[in-house]
């Protein structure tokens, strides 16, 4: 998929100072330019289709639950040896607790905080306030949350073709369905995002501080319908946020929700951080390129200029953008902070590991999905070592 739209942002990214690029994993990823995905013949190539479903009949030591719900770890003499977990069947709840030799906590930045917690690992004033026994005092379970916040201006356009008109018509879902099932092309085939860029905001950063997403449609937010009218969505986020935030467990029942407190735009940095890439995102739709197609800012909205408007408006437009990471951070000895040592084993545990996102001790400056592959890779590779010494 092509989109006229994007090229021109591309077109004016580069009159902008944003260079054309074709790869941006060359080692300097300055620039612009189409990304490339995890998807083959139009489908998400996902963890699972790369990695799970090509053995799964073929390991007899391999067994995949689906519908389970894991309530904890379980715990004897600050050993891991199983999860605890149940799923519903038609009639009764199947009850039932996995043991193992290494227990792996792969649940992400969201769930694995809390699954600590509930297993009595983590802030011991915290779990016993949950009514739980605190088998180990970890600090740092839950705390050091990072995430990409994602500013997202949106521009009404004229003149070019966007998805908002093309999705409105319902006389082109059709063929978009057909295309995708007989072909795998089309509209349905697309990446959230396919036109990106790495750019500073200000030349004080030594290399590219904010990454651009940018899609030929915009909507209100996630999970409602497209805008009635054509628009761009031109999505920037801070690659290295310095706003810490935290993930908690807040009650004894495991299928109650954790507490999410972010804390975007905690930091000074990080309010200046935002302020600049609106401004930045603005500098380039002034470009001809797109000034061709009339755009006008629909949010935040062109009438907010100040450094106090811009720093509430990247508040008011700002969502996640889905790459929390942090909370179970790796970490050198002596290190108060750190939930597991240079081998992703829980500091003070024995036969637990985490082996996600949350082990990051600072988040990348890019997308978080192949680095997480990167992560259980080596996190593998080590658990294997390690079973043959």
């Amino acid at each position: 998929m092509r989109w006229q739209v994007l090229e021109a942002f591309a077109e004016a990214a580069d009159a902008a100072g944003i260079p054309h690029v074709a790869d941006f994993n060359t080692g300097d990823n300055t620039g612009v330019g189409y990304f490339q995905v995890n998807q083959k013949d139009g489908v998400r190539w996902s963890s699972a289709r790369g990695f799970l479903k090509p053995i799964l009949k073929k390991r007899p030591n391999l067994k995949l639950v689906t519908g389970a719900f894991v309530e904890n770890v379980v715990m004897h003499n600050n050993r891991a040896i199983g999860v605890s977990w149940f799923r519903e069947k038609r009639h009764d709840v199947e009850h039932n607790v996995s043991r193992g030799a290494n227990i792996i906590l792969a649940a992400g930045a969201v769930q694995t905080p809390k699954l600590l917690e509930m297993s009595g690992i983590g802030q011991a004033g915290r779990i016993s306030a949950l009514g739980l026994p605190v088998v180990h005092d970890l600090a740092g379970v839950g705390e050091n949350l990072q995430d990409h916040l994602q500013l997202r201006p949106i521009y009404r356009v004229r003149g070019v073709p966007t998805l908002n008109e093309q999705y409105a018509n319902w006389l082109r879902r059709p063929a978009m369905a057909v295309d995708y099932a007989l072909r795998r092309r089309g509209p349905m085939t697309m990446a959230p995002s396919q036109m990106g860029a790495f750019a500073k905001t200000n030349e004080r950063h030594a290399t590219p501080n904010v990454q651009f997403h940018v899609q030929p449609l915009s909507l209100p937010k996630f999970g409602e319908a497209l805008h009635p009218f054509p628009a761009i969505t031109i999505s920037v986020c801070n690659l290295r946020p310095d706003s810490r935030g935290s993930i908690h467990a807040k009650s004894p029942d495991p299928e109650v929700a954790p507490s999410i407190q972010p804390n975007y735009l905690a930091t000074e940095s990080d309010r200046i951080t935002a302020i600049e890439s609106i401004r930045l995102v603005r500098r380039i739709v002034e470009q001809p390129a797109l000034k061709r197609y009339s755009p006008e800012e629909f949010t935040p909205g062109a009438g907010l200029t100040t450094d106090a408007e811009l720093a509430k408006a990247a508040g008011d437009i700002g969502t996640t953008i889905f790459h929390p990471v942090g909370t179970a951070k790796m970490g050198a000895a002596g290190d108060k902070s750190a939930v597991v040592d240079e081998r992703l084993r829980v500091i003070g545990i024995e036969g637990l590991r985490v082996i996600d996102a949350s082990v990051m001790p600072h988040i990348v400056s890019g997308n978080t999905n192949s680095p997480t592959m990167m992560i259980a890779e080596k996190g593998a590779a080590m658990l294997l070592e390690d079973a043959r010494r």
